[in-house]
């Protein structure tokens, strides 16, 4: 009985570092996307994320950011071009490749779906990132 409490607890505190590690880890993240954001995104999706009407998409409460991982990370690493729909709005709009490293683009996408009313607790690695092909 002793072993198998024991077992437990011991498998109870891992998940429990385990799952603090990722949260310490994202939280960490989105700190250093939120700078590369003011740096590099602000300009076109504004403070709060809300874009420009007609021009550049929102990133709040984004149903395309959301819904479409990979196609969001692949827009941050190597830019987009045509039409795309987010909340039932049009836009057709270049964004230009802006030359992030794999770890800023993660950082960025992991601020981003996590501010404005997005939540993403699936944080996104390096290594996702590494494996987006144009």
């Amino acid at each position: 009985m002793k072993i198998i409490a024991s077992f437990c607890l011991l498998f109870l505190s891992g998940l429990f570092v385990s799952a603090f590690g990722q949260d310490k880890a994202l939280e960490e993240s989105i700190k250093r996307g939120s700078e590369i954001y003011q740096d590099f995104c602000i300009t076109c999706h504004m403070v709060n994320g809300e874009g420009v009407a007609g021009s550049f998409p929102p990133l709040a409460k984004s149903d395309f950011l959301m819904k479409n991982r990979e196609k969001s990370i692949r827009a941050i690493k190597y830019g987009m071009q045509g039409e795309i729909i987010v909340n039932g709005n049009t836009y057709n709009r270049i964004m230009a490749n802006l030359g992030l490293l794999e770890s800023e683009v993660a950082d960025v996408m992991n601020y981003i779906t996590n501010s404005w009313g997005n939540t993403n607790d699936k944080i996104v690695t390096e290594a996702e990132v590494l494996e987006i092909k144009k």
